[in-house]
């Protein structure tokens, strides 16, 4: 059940918006990420949307204490002509318990005005089932626990080609520019430690932005027509830290008469501590 005592069941329909996709909501997205790339005078980025599903919250658990988003899946099937008008659509696809853990599976559709299908986001939060699972701070995750060689990530880069990395500061006007303008444990400290962190938790997305720039930067229209994107978020990453979202094109197949390439995809930090992890793939135009 959710806070208001509603049970979030699979199939449960959170209906949507109607919006459109003009300058006014693409500048906020590319200023906030510090974007600039010249498809977006005629086209939006492909996660402009990228947090349509947290518009509305009530298919969250009653309990939001600890709360994160452990994994992301992303399909883009169309490019989206900037100024376009699009609905968007959400359900619940899943429920499933793990590790201490209820997880809740949003399925977010964004349709253009004929309802044909141009993406679709798959969004899993996990909710803690117990109080307890705190340390003897009070706190759901330190920063400590990415240290641990269980919340160690290696990638084997044999045989791949990477790509050149896309590296930020994440600092705090960031993340209030890419989650605000409201105070939350995404923008503001308080609001992180009544949550059970420490300190300012970069939104999930942020990063996962991140990678889905770096694809359009090198496939353009590949990745904005043909996307797709499976990551895991691994570790917390904190207010201030510096990442590199990395890619590696590891294998290509045909695809009509075109190619897929597929890749290995992670964020990390400046000491290699891995934030996302993942695989993605883009077509070749």
């Amino acid at each position: 059940m959710n806070a208001a005592g509603e049970v979030v069941h699979v199939g449960r329909s959170y209906g949507g918006r109607h919006l459109t996709l003009d300058r006014a909501e693409v500048a906020p997205y590319v200023g906030a990420l510090e974007i600039e790339n010249p498809l977006y005078e005629s086209v939006v980025p492909g996660l402009l949307l990228h947090s349509e599903c947290y518009e509305d919250l009530s298919w969250y658990l009653a309990k939001i204490y600890g709360n994160l988003h452990a994994r992301q899946e992303w399909e883009l099937y169309a490019e989206i002509p900037l100024g376009a008008r699009v609905s968007t659509r959400s359900f619940i696809r899943e429920r499933y318990r793990k590790r201490g853990r209820d997880y809740v599976v949003k399925e977010t559709w964004v349709l253009d005005e004929e309802g044909a299908l141009l993406s679709r986001g798959i969004t899993h939060q996990s909710f803690l089932v117990e109080d307890e699972a705190r340390d003897e701070t009070g706190n759901v995750v330190d920063k400590k626990r990415e240290k641990s060689r269980g919340r160690r990530f290696d990638i084997d880069t044999a045989g791949a080609t990477p790509l050149e990395p896309l590296t930020r500061t994440v600092s705090d006007s960031m993340c209030m520019a890419f989650s605000g303008p409201e105070k939350n444990y995404h923008t503001d400290r308080e609001a992180a430690r009544k949550l059970g962190f420490p300190d300012i938790v970069v939104q999930g997305m942020l990063p996962i932005c991140l990678v889905s720039e770096l694809l359009t930067r090198d496939f353009g229209r590949g990745w904005l027509a043909g996307g797709k994107m499976d990551v895991r978020l691994v570790n917390v990453l904190w207010a201030g830290e510096d990442v590199r979202a990395c890619a590696q094109v590891t294998d290509e197949s045909p695809e009509g008469d075109k190619t897929r390439a597929h890749l290995d995809v992670w964020v990390e930090k400046s000491d290699g501590t891995k934030v996302i992890i993942g695989r993605s793939s883009a077509l070749r135009l």
